[in-house]
C-alpha cells in the first residue's frame, strides 16, 4: 500500500488485524527494505497489528529532495503515524531504525507514546577511531583533493570515476547522492547523550559476531539507558535477527509476553 506524506509516496504494510489496538511498528535498517521483517511481522502478528514501512529514499518510497538527518525522518515518522492514526505502539528498530527510535525517545512530545521498545543490532554510538583508520581517512582526504582537480578530471575522466567508485561502504556507493549525504550525517552523528534519556523499557538484541555495530555497543547501551536489557545471540552479526531466527523469536515472544 501506499500512502502519501508531504507529497511523497510512502510504502507499507499492515499485518495481523487491522483493528487491533496493541500495535508493533518495526523501523528498518539501511539500505534494506521493509519486506526483510516479513517474517517478524508474521510471528507478531497472532497479538498485535504490525506496521512495516519503507522510510523515505529506502525500498519502494519515494525520496526526499533533500539529503535527511535523523531528526528528519523522526519528524517523518510522526507524520506517518498521525496519518494511520496510531497513537501509541511498540517499537521495533533494526541497525538505522534503532537511531531513530532513540532520537524520538529522547524528545519531548505529546502526540505519541512509545510503549515499549525492541533495538536489534542498532546504530548510534560513534565508534573511536583507531590511528590506522585515522591515517586512511586523511589518505582519502589527500586523494579526494586531488581526484577534483580540474586536470584530472578533463584528461582522465575514467581514471577518476574508477577511483570514486570504490570508496565508501556498499551502503554508500549503493546509495544515490542525495542518501549519501544522509548516510554521512547519520554515521557520523552520535547518540550517547540521548541513551539516558530514553525511558521506556527496552529490550536490546545483539550479534555477538557484529562488525557493523559491535557487541560493546549494546553493552554501552544497556549501561546507560535506564530500564534496558542486553541479549546476545551467538555466532551471528548484524542481522542476528535473521541469522538465528528461532532464537531471536524465543527472545522476542519472552519479552513481549511480559507486556503490561
Amino acid at each position: 500500500m501506499d500512502l502519501t506524506i508531504d507529497g511523497k509516496a510512502i510504502y507499507y504494510k499492515v499485518t495481523g488485524d487491522p483493528d487491533q489496538d496493541k500495535t508493533v511498528v518495526i523501523l528498518q535498517g539501511w539500505g534494506t527494505k521493509c519486506s526483510l521483517y516479513d517474517n517478524t511481522a508474521k510471528f507478531l502478528s497472532d497479538q498485535y497489528r504490525v506496521i512495516q514501512f519503507d522510510f523515505p529514499g529506502f525500498g519502494n518510497s519515494e525520496e526526499p529532495d533533500e539529503a535527511w538527518d535523523v531528526e528528519h525522518y523522526v519528524d517523518f515518522f510522526l507524520k506517518f503515524m498521525k496519518a494511520l492514526d496510531i497513537h501509541h505502539a511498540i517499537l521495533m528498530g533494526h541497525s538505522y531504525g534503532g537511531r531513530v527510535i532513540i532520537r524520538l525517545s529522547a524528545r519531548h512530545q505529546e502526540d505519541f507514546r512509545i510503549d515499549r521498545i525492541v533495538l536489534v543490532d542498532s546504530a548510534g554510538i560513534l565508534p573511536v577511531k583507531t590511528p590506522k583508520q585515522l591515517r586512511k581517512i586523511r589518505r582519502y582526504k589527500r586523494m579526494k583533493k586531488l581526484m577534483n582537480t580540474r586536470l584530472l578530471n578533463e584528461f582522465f575522466p575514467d581514471l577518476v570515476e574508477d577511483w570514486k567508485s570504490r570508496q565508501g561502504s556498499a551502503d554508500y556507493r549503493n546509495a544515490t547522492p542525495i542518501m549519501r549525504k544522509a548516510l554521512v550525517m547519520a554515521v557520523n552523528e552520535d547518540l550517547s547523550d540521548k541513551l539516558p534519556l530514553v525511558r521506556e523499557d527496552t529490550l536490546l538484541v545483539w550479534g555477538d559476531q557484529d562488525t557493523a555495530t559491535p557487541l560493546s555497543d549494546g553493552q554501552k547501551m544497556e549501561k546507560e539507558i535506564p530500564n534496558a536489557g542486553l541479549t546476545v545471540i551467538p555466532n551471528t552479526g548484524h542481522f542476528s535477527f535473521l541469522e538465528n531466527q528461532p532464537l531471536f523469536f524465543r527472545i522476542l515472544g519472552s519479552y513481549l509476553k511480559g507486556e503490561a
